[in-house]
């Protein structure tokens, strides 16, 4: 679950939070919390929904910059803007931050008001310019195209994976736009954290738009991710149902033409395109086989991936 924005500061001996920090948190009204372990400000930044993070450069050295270049290094955590703060102003300390993809230094060089128009004026780009769903804190259309044109100028099999959720809007209709928000956030998790904890950097996750996701795997990788995915989707999903159309498996909704009928509980289809038997030279190209498998695995009964193996023959199927 989601939580409030919070203020996230790190200094590796546990360091007193600046007073900058302190009145800034205090005027925007956010939660502050000091941590000392570069490994619970990643828990947090993968887990929560922290607003800034400000690290003290002077005691978080080499530390600090690898767990900024670690946090920029994933566009799931990159969204969130880094502030190193130094006292003393020196070039090269400043370079070696902004290197490793901090967003904002701020030494003694500046004063006070200048520091926080800064911070101010960075949440502000972060806010403007983040290529990302606000929502699920995964890529868009413009980074998913980055990727899959990344990887067409390499000689690497891969595979563009398209998911979209079965009878969702039928969900939405019951219940609510806030349960079917929950359960597009719930479908961002556990896809970003099935590909990248099996595949770390070699997998790709982007949210398009709604119930509609792309993940990007080694080809060689299809199988294990995906039976994963669906395999975790069918299990948490029927507890975002009521008990009682838990049970029974299905609810009566009504059609477009107002007639009744039974609406199963909500299934996952992914459709799959590699380049192992076509030549791809645009993610165009791509993104129509993809959005076409997509639309093959949803006629298919239950959760299920479909990979286009055609050189002139059919899809196959698997589950």
């Amino acid at each position: 679950m989601r939580t409030r924005p919070t203020i996230l500061f790190y200094a590796p001996d546990g360091a007193a939070v600046p007073a900058l920090v302190r009145h800034w948190a205090q005027e925007h009204s956010y939660p502050l919390l000091s941590l000392a372990v570069a490994e619970e400000i990643e828990s947090i930044v993968l887990r929560g929904h922290p607003c800034v993070l400000f690290l003290d450069a002077e005691r978080a050295t080499e530390q600090g910059l690898g767990l900024v270049r670690r946090l920029k290094g994933d566009a799931f955590t990159a969204i969130v803007p880094v502030v190193a703060l130094a006292g003393e102003h020196r070039a090269d300390v400043v370079r070696e931050w902004f290197s490793a993809g901090t967003d904002e230094v701020l030494t003694a060089f500046f004063s006070p008001e200048e520091q926080r128009a800064r911070i101010e004026a960075m949440r502000a780009r972060t806010e403007r310019d983040v290529s990302v769903h606000p929502s699920t804190r995964l890529p868009g259309t413009t980074e998913i195209e980055r990727d899959v044109r990344r990887r067409l100028e390499t000689s690497e099999e891969f595979a563009v994976c398209y998911a979209d959720l079965d009878h969702f809007k039928e969900y939405n209709d019951r219940y609510s736009y806030y349960d079917g928000d929950r359960v597009i956030y719930l479908l961002s998790r556990l896809l970003h954290d099935v590909v990248k904890g099996m595949l770390g950097a070699r997998g790709f996750v982007g949210h398009i738009g709604g119930d509609d996701f792309i993940f990007i795997v080694p080809a060689t990788e299809i199988s294990g991710v995906c039976t994963e995915i669906l395999s975790v989707f069918d299990t948490l999903i029927p507890l975002q149902y009521s008990d009682q159309d838990r049970r029974a498996g299905y609810f009566f909704g009504k059609d477009r033409r107002g007639q009744l009928h039974r609406v199963p509980l909500m299934t996952l289809s992914i459709g799959i395109v590699t380049n192992r038997n076509r030549k791809f030279t645009h993610p165009a190209q791509v993104s129509e086989l993809a959005t076409e498998m997509k639309s093959y695995a949803k006629t298919l009964p239950g959760s299920v991936f479909v990979v286009d193996r055609r050189r002139g023959t059919a899809a196959e199927e698997g589950a």
